[in-house]
C-alpha cells in the first residue's frame, strides 16, 4: 500500500518530496521512501536525498527510515556501510516487503547494516515499530 493511500497520510503531518526515481515522505521522527519501478538506487541518488533531508531536518538530524517497497528496484547492500560511515543519522530502518523476493533482499540488506533493520509485511507494522523505538521515547 502506498503511503498516500494509507490512513497515516490523513492523520500524520508530512512533507512530500518527489524525485525522478521516487517519492519521500518526511515526518517528524522518520521518513518513508517509495521508489519507482526498476530504479537502481545508487550513491548519486542517495546524496540527492541526503541534501534534502539535511535541508529539512537540519545538521543534527536523527531519524528512522521506512522503505515502503511497493515497486521492485535495486540497491547495492554495501551502500548501507558507506552511508553509516559518512552520515549515520538513521537510527533504525524498517523494510516493508510485499513479495517473497523483496523479503529475501531485505534479509541481505540487514546483514550489511550496523543499525537495526526490521522486516515488515505492511506499512502499519513498520510505522508502529518506528514510533516505538527507544531512541525516540
Amino acid at each position: 500500500m502506498r503511503f498516500e493511500d494509507s490512513k497515516y497520510s490523513t492523520i500524520l503531518d508530512y512533507t512530500k518530496v518527489s524525485f525522478s526515481f521516487g517519492s519521500f515522505y518526511l515526518l517528524d521522527k522518520f521518513i518513508i521512501s517509495e521508489m519507482k519501478e526498476g530504479v537502481h538506487f545508487d550513491w548519486e541518488k542517495i546524496q540527492q536525498v541526503i541534501a534534502v533531508l539535511i535541508e529539512h531536518y537540519g545538521n543534527t538530524i536523527k531519524i528512522a527510515h521506512i522503505s515502503n517497497r511497493i515497486n521492485s528496484y535495486s540497491i547495492e547492500p554495501q551502500l548501507w556501510i558507506k552511508f553509516n560511515r559518512d552520515f549515520g543519522f538513521v537510527v533504525a530502518s524498517a523494510i516493508v516487503s510485499y513479495s517473497e523476493i523483496n523479503y529475501v533482499n531485505a534479509t541481505i540488506e540487514k546483514r550489511f547494516s550496523e543499525n537495526s533493520i526490521k522486516r515488515c509485511l505492511n506499512l502499519d507494522e513498520a510505522i508502529n515499530w518506528v514510533l516505538n523505538l527507544k531512541e525516540f521515547n
